[in-house]
Order: structure tokens, then sequence, then C-alpha cells
């Protein structure tokens, strides 16, 4: 069992965990002798409900709900979605999700029909009014380019970022921010600011900063290796933007690597639902791995870290609902193995 690296038997009885034997209990082993149990994956980041063109049906939340579960995602925290998916939490089968409301933008700064588009003076009552539709937690856009400047710059002033931050603690929610580049961040950092998702503008005084002060980061790994691709499509209008988003791709693995060496809490999320398909998060695990984070570091931040980060169970003790894959061998020696999981059991069900 994973973390701890006892070996036990476990069994499940109405959808919990106990260590308690069982007589006649069917063996969900496969007839392996040794099988490591790992708490179930967490997606950090993600968006059920969104593609590259905006909300999608339920048929297609449902696709994408289940992709992430046959991954192993059994817990998922929803970045920002555009669609309505609270049907998901009456499916026993499907993964829990902890939601951010929807996307809060700037004005014609943001992707076409994602995001409330609005003013700094609204931002604060927008936090709020997500802060009621989400669970727990709001999400704004930092930064995002800006065309008159040609590059990217950040959506809201200081004061705005102030108010918001300020409004989403009032209304007990954390609150993150998608942040691509460099001027963003101090503000949102000096005002509290919970999270960060991308982070590659992070310099060796804001990292420390967020380590002092709490605030998590979200690499999404994955999604930084297609900076390369958005920087060659920007580049015949905006060639100030396309080097920009070259120069961050190239120093991604110091920056992440940095702020992992200085203590700040970092947590796997695939970025899923735009670019990007769902049931990535084992290869989003091992990508942190070649970040500088240990293999048990970057296990833990798609898996029992990140449950407990979003107030979940962090252990498979006695009791705890029954959420955990299976493996044939063990993944801190080789996370590659997360990929193929032997079993997937959510809220006591083989669901895979």
């Amino acid at each position: 069992m994973l973390p701890e690296g006892e070996h036990r038997e476990l069994y499940v009885v109405d959808g919990q965990v106990t260590f308690e034997p069982v007589r006649d209990a069917e063996d969900i082993g496969s007839g392996h002798e040794r099988l490591w149990v790992v708490p179930g994956l967490v997606d950090a980041h993600c968006h059920v409900g969104l593609d590259p063109d905006g909300a999608v049906d339920e048929a297609t939340q449902e696709e994408q709900a289940s992709a992430d579960r046959d991954a192993g995602a059994l817990l998922l925290r929803d970045c920002g979605s555009a669609a309505d998916t609270r049907w998901i939490d009456d499916r026993e089968d499907l993964p829990e999700i902890v939601r951010a409301g929807r996307h809060i933008a700037r004005t014609r700064r943001y992707i076409r029909n994602y995001a409330h588009e609005v003013e700094p003076d609204q931002l604060a009552a927008y936090v709020r009014q997500e802060a009621a539709r989400g669970d727990g937690w709001v999400k704004i856009v930092g930064d995002w380019i800006d065309r008159d400047v040609g590059d990217l710059t950040p959506s809201w002033p200081g004061e705005a970022v102030r108010a918001a931050v300020a409004a989403a603690h009032e209304e007990g929610v954390r609150m993150t921010a998608h942040v691509f580049g460099e001027e963003a961040l101090p503000d949102l950092i000096d005002a509290g600011i919970d999270c960060i998702e991308h982070g590659t503008g992070l310099s060796t005084d804001l990292i420390d900063q967020m380590a002092e002060g709490g605030t998590a980061l979200v690499p999404t790994a994955k999604q930084l290796d297609n900076f390369p691709t958005y920087a060659e499509r920007a580049e015949p209008k905006f060639p100030a933007y396309g080097r920009h988003m070259r120069a961050l791709f190239a120093r991604r693995r110091a920056t992440i690597g940095a702020a992992y060496e200085a203590g700040v809490s970092i947590f796997a999320g695939t970025d899923a639902g735009g670019v990007l398909p769902h049931g990535l998060i084992a290869a989003e695990i091992a990508k942190l791995a070649t970040y500088g984070l240990s293999a048990v570091d970057a296990l833990g931040a798609g898996s029992w870290r990140a449950r407990e980060w979003l107030g979940r169970p962090a252990r498979l003790g006695e009791g705890v609902p029954a959420s955990f894959c299976v493996y044939p061998a063990d993944p801190l020696a080789d996370l590659r193995v997360l990929a193929a999981p032997t079993r997937i059991v959510l809220r006591g069900r083989v669901v895979g």
C-alpha cells in the first residue's frame, strides 16, 4: 500500500476500506501474489464540459469523465467550465468533481465561449457569483495576449486583483489563476492567491514568496509542451508573443524545478478539455518527475497529497471510501506503471 509502503490485505465492504478479513471475498487481484495499491489519482487541473469551441453536451461530458476515470483519475479539480456538469454528481461510476465555476476573464482577452468576460470593476462581483456555483474554488484568467501590445500582458490592475482575492476568501473559497507570463504574478501572489496554474513566468523571488505564503502551483507540464506550437501559429501576426512563448518554454523545467526545491506545493494537472484530451494523468505525473520531482513526490502530487489538498482522505485507512488504483508493479520504481492499472475501484465498485 502506498504511500506507507506496507504490505497488507485490503478488503472493501459497503463501499469502504477495511483490513478485517472477509470470508469468501471476491479476489480482484487477477492471481497476482503482490499488487501495489494507490489512493485514487487526482487530476488537479482539467475541464470536463469543454472542447476548443466551448461547452459540450452531456454525452461528451460523460466521455471526458470516463476517460479520466479509466486512466485512474477518480478525483478531478475542474478549473473552469462553461457547461453545467452537476448531473455527474449523481453517477456513482464517474469521478468526483471539485468545480471552480466558470472562468472569469477580461473582455475579449481569452478563448471565445469559455469565460465570463468582464471589466476590472466587475471582477470581485463575478468572483462571488462563481464562488456560489463552485465547490470551494474560483478561477480567473490572470494574463492573456493583448492584441494591441502583441504580447502577454496582465488582465487586471492590482487593485482589482486584491479585491477579487479578498472577495473569494470572504466567501470561504480558494482562488486560482491562469498565468503564463511574468507581469501578472506579483499582484496575484501579493494578494494572497491560493494557487497558480502553469506559472512559467515565476522568478526566484516570487517562488520564495509562494513557498512562504502557501500558494500552490499546478504546472500542467503536458500543456507546456504545446508552447512552441502556440508560438509558431502566432508569430506571423504577433512576433513578440511568439518569442515570449518560446522563452517561457525554454525555462519551464528550471522554473518548476526551482519551485519544487523551494518547497512550493506542486500538484499534477493535465489541462484536459481544450487542446488536450482527457485521460492523461499518468503521463502528467511521469512528466513531473522529469522536472526534478522525486518519484514519490510526483506520484503524491497526483494522488495522496492532492487528495488532502482538496479536502479528501489522503490515505486508505479503516472506514475510508474505497477509491483506489491497483498496479502489477511498484510505480515508485517506474512511474510508467501508472499507465496500465490492473484494477480501478471507485466508491467501492470495480469500474476498470
